[in-house]
This record gives structure tokens, sequence and C-alpha cells, in this order.
């Protein structure tokens, strides 16, 4: 018997579309959870660094490490992740999804310290 033509099975499917269940979850809870999660607290602090006014050397070093490691997250993460979705119609556009994952997270985190410091005055 031979199987109708648009029957596939999962060795005809390439690699980025046969998601390991465990994958799928990993890729979606740092999209959903992890990356705003740490995102936020980034721009929290990263406003609490510039609005200081306290530039020494260790706390500008701190920042940027703290900068550079949520591009890399954002990019290897997040942007790669979505990239790699990209041939399915229903998929975000990766830039769509850095930009609600990512920067929107790290906005509001920015307000958010700015927000507490209206409170305090």
């Amino acid at each position: 018997m031979s199987q109708p033509a648009d029957d596939r099975s999962a060795d005809s499917l390439p690699n980025s579309l046969q998601a390991i269940p465990w994958q799928t979850w990993f890729a979606e809870g740092v999209r959903f959870v992890i990356a705003p999660l740490i995102l936020f607290l980034s721009g929290f602090f990263t406003a609490d660094f510039l609005l200081s006014g306290v530039y020494t050397w260790p706390r500008t070093s701190r920042a940027l490490a703290l900068t550079l490691t949520v591009a890399i997250l954002s990019y290897e993460f997040v942007y790669k992740e979505q990239k790699t979705k990209q041939t399915d119609q229903k998929a975000v556009p990766p830039l769509k999804t850095v930009l609600y994952s990512c920067l929107l997270p790290y906005g509001i985190g920015a307000l958010a310290l700015i927000a507490l410091v209206r409170l305090a005055s």
C-alpha cells in the first residue's frame, strides 16, 4: 500500500520542525518567562545605574557586562530560536518576538524604577 502524498512522516520533516517536546517547552519558557523577567530586572538596574550619577569603573563595567549579557540572551535564545520557526507561516516574525519578549520588558523595568523614584520623593 502507498501512503497519500500529503501525509508526512517525521523523517521527511526538517530538523527544525522535529522539535522534541522538552526543547519546545524550554524555548517557549525562555521566550515567555525567563527572558522577560531577566530583561525587566536588567532595565531596572541599568536605569538605577544611569540615574544614580555614580559612574565608577566597577559599576560601569558591571552595567556594560549586564548590557552585553542581555544582548546575547536576546539574540541567541529569542531571535535565533524564532528565526528557526520562521518557516512556519503562523510563526511570529523574529524581530517582533524580540520586541515583545525583550525590549518591552526592558523598558518597563526602567519605567518601574522611575515610578518608584517619583513615589519616594
